[in-house]
């Protein structure tokens, strides 16, 4: 039952991974004027990476709220998971 739950949550992170990379490249797909890579560099020497990582988030909300319509408590614990160790990135990006 346990390797089940864990599971369940592990797949949750995973998608929320997944999900939050998606966003942000998206963001950076339909804002940015150059390719994928420069904007990630200038994002660097900008400080801004972590601006970005928060916006790309933000589908991470979306799929969190899928998975409570479908009754996927555990999978969405796991985007939770996925969205507070964004956070924690962008915490270290911008103090460290």
């Amino acid at each position: 039952m346990r390797a089940q739950i864990a599971k369940q949550i592990g797949i949750g992170f995973l998608i929320g991974l997944a999900a939050n990379l998606a966003g942000s490249y998206l963001y950076i797909y339909f804002f940015s004027e150059y390719t994928f890579e420069t904007t990630i560099e200038i994002a660097q020497e900008q400080d801004v990476l972590g601006n970005i990582i928060a916006l790309g988030a933000i589908l991470n909300l979306a799929v969190f709220f899928i998975f409570l319509k479908k009754k996927r408590y555990y999978r969405a614990r796991g985007v939770i998971m996925a969205t507070l160790l964004a956070a924690l990135t962008i915490f270290a990006a911008k103090f460290f």
